[in-house]
Order: structure tokens, then sequence, then C-alpha cells
């Protein structure tokens, strides 16, 4: 590879991960070509996207970031693949659990990003399948700002919309 094309990868890259809020880095050794491609299709599917490339070329485009990501620089080593999401930051984690039910173990988490914070290591695997989406938490606040309202009007229409319903219905609260 000339380092023209290099560059050329380093700067695609380094576009890609501002473009994305939510970025996995993968350690897939130990797997087939069979099984990487099978990996693949399964990310496809989850709409997230996965790429194999130099430890070399992820931790210079990371560095052309404004982010801090200076541990992840640690976990470059071996083979590594990056999973970019742009709506959800739990999907590739739930990917990459769903696929280690078929191969034990494989692949393995080294690092993410969510947001710009940082997560080094497979412990938080179980962390990151947790999360919540941004419009899973938008879905709960609304529902939750909803309640009240729904509550004044179910008392409301309990009382068969009539004001001795309601006065009836307040005395009772009282007491």
């Amino acid at each position: 590879m000339t380092k023209e094309e290099k560059g050329q990868i380093i700067e695609e890259l380094a576009e890609k991960f501002s473009q994305h809020n939510h970025f996995y880095i993968t350690d897939a050794s130990g797997l087939t070509v069979a099984q990487i491609n099978a990996f693949r299709r399964l990310c496809f599917n989850a709409g997230v996207e996965y790429r194999v490339y130099k430890n070399t070329l992820i931790k210079k485009a990371l560095e052309k970031q404004t982010g801090n990501y200076e541990e992840l620089y640690k976990v470059l080593h071996g083979f590594s693949g990056v999973i970019f999401s742009k709506e959800s930051g739990n999907a590739p984690a739930r990917v990459i659990k769903e696929y280690r039910k078929k191969i034990q173990g494989r692949p393995g988490l080294k690092g993410a990003s969510i947001e710009s914070t940082v997560f080094v290591g497979e412990e938080h695997l179980d962390t990151l399948v947790e999360l919540k989406s941004k419009n899973e938490l938008i879905g709960e606040v609304v529902s939750l700002l909803q309640s009240p309202a729904k509550n004044v009007l179910s008392a409301l229409l309990s009382g068969k919309q009539t004001v001795a319903g309601l006065v009836k219905a307040l005395e009772e609260r009282k007491q």
C-alpha cells in the first residue's frame, strides 16, 4: 500500500469517526473469512457498518478527532475491526452479543466510544448492551410527562363527567 493510499484511507476513516457518534473497536482474531463475512452480514442487518483496518491507520484517524481517545490507543494491537453506528449506541454491542451465541467469545470488545465517552475492555459489553438509545429515552420522558394528564383525565371520566362525580372523587381522595 502506497503512502498516498494510506493517507486517503486515514482521511476516509477520520471522516467516518466524525460522522458517527458511536463506534466500537473489536478483536476478531481467530475467525475465518466466512465467519467474518457472517458477522458483517449480521451488522448490516442491524443497521451498523463493520470494517477492518490496520491499527496504525485507526490511531492516526483518531488523532485527527477533537475528542480524547488516548485510552483507545492502548487496545490497538492484533486484528482490529471497527463497527460504526449513527443512531443507536447499543446496536453494535447487541450484534456482538448475538454473534457470540454462535461462536463463543468472538468477536472480542477492545473498546468503544459512545457520544465521546470511551469504554475500554471486555467487561463493559453488558453495560453497553443495556444502554438506551436516544429515541428510547425520549419515549420514556414523553410517557412520564403524559402520566399526570392521563391520571386527571381518568379521574374526570370515572365520575361519569358530572360535577357531582368529580366532587365525590375529590372528597374520597382527601379521606
